[in-house]
């Protein structure tokens, strides 16, 4: 009885839950993926916009906390208000996301044959190759996103404490290409490559060690007592390694994300830099709006990451 049991319900080690790119369904791989990051973005969205706007505003804002900010939009334009820009994002963010994957998956499987011959634990090797690997990615997805991250935030923002309203993301992106030409496009791309970059390096690297620090944990567990968990573990480590992943770059990287923001959104009159950015969103109350801030950024990051696999 007992050994039918625990033969019905084997503890899965992490290799053998762990698809390499080589074997992978590349067309399932992203067709599944955009599947999955559309559906989790239409969810996720109006997480995005209460971000944006906390980002922006001043310590005048009358909105000075997510609830506000989502009353305040409900309020004046109901549901589609928390969907600003959301065709903007969805039309970029799918191409960037592919190349994302693909620059991730591939860089991972080169760095894992790089440092194999090293001594090093598992968990190292995993933060290592996965920390390598979600930074190459984002370096190269920055180049698609950027230009839509802009357009999209500016939509987000429009109409809010002064900000321009505008008919559109292509009406957003004629008059940025107008004023400032393509650079005004990658406005902010410096402290995106910042941002993003060192984020999904913590992200990933956290992500893939911490999965085979618990897999390692479950195996000890397993050699002591009858195992008691089922075809659901997987499920539960991937979700674990994914709230760990996204609480610690959420915390790292939320101060850069803020700059970035600002720097983005701002009008052609009004123009800020590094340093202005930082005395403003150092005026009033900063600490309570980047605690608040910090909250949706772990929100999004651990939601989007449990899925995909980012983030972007």
């Amino acid at each position: 009885m007992d050994s039918s049991l625990s033969s019905a319900t084997p503890v899965q080690s992490f290799g053998q839950t762990e698809i390499n790119w080589d074997k992978l369904d590349k067309t399932k791989f992203y067709v599944v993926g955009a599947g999955l990051f559309t559906g989790v973005t239409v969810a996720l969205y109006p997480i995005s916009v209460v971000k944006t706007r906390l980002q922006v505003a001043t310590k005048d804002s009358v909105e000075k906390n997510a609830f506000s900010v989502i009353r305040g939009l409900l309020r004046s334009e109901g549901i589609p208000g928390l969907y600003r820009g959301f065709g903007t994002v969805i039309t970029g963010a799918v191409p960037a996301r592919i190349i994302f994957l693909t620059a991730l998956e591939t860089t991972k499987v080169a760095t894992f044959n790089m440092i194999e011959p090293f001594s090093f634990s598992e968990p190292t090797k995993a933060a290592l190759a996965n920390g390598l690997a979600g930074m190459t990615s984002s370096l190269f997805s920055q180049a698609v996103f950027v230009p839509i991250d802009v357009v999209s935030q500016k939509l987000m923002v429009q109409g809010y404490s002064g900000y321009t309203k505008y008919n559109g993301g292509l009406d957003v992106a004629r008059k940025i290409v107008k004023t400032d030409g393509i650079r005004g496009l990658y406005r902010g791309f410096g402290l995106s490559v910042m941002t993003y970059s060192p984020s999904s390096a913590v992200w990933w690297a956290t992500y893939g060690s911490s999965q085979r620090v618990i897999w390692r944990l479950l195996d000890r567990a397993a050699e002591q007592k009858e195992p008691f968990f089922g075809d659901w573990t997987v499920v539960l480590v991937q979700a674990s390694g994914g709230i760990a992943a996204g609480a610690v770059a959420s915390c790292v990287t939320t101060p850069l994300d803020t700059i970035k923001t600002r720097l983005q959104v701002m009008g052609h009159g009004n123009r800020e830099n590094l340093v202005t950015s930082c005395e403003k969103i150092n005026c009033g109350g900063w600490m309570e709006r980047f605690i608040q801030r910090v909250r949706s950024k772990i929100c999004q990051h651990v939601s989007m990451g449990n899925i995909d696999d980012n983030s972007i």
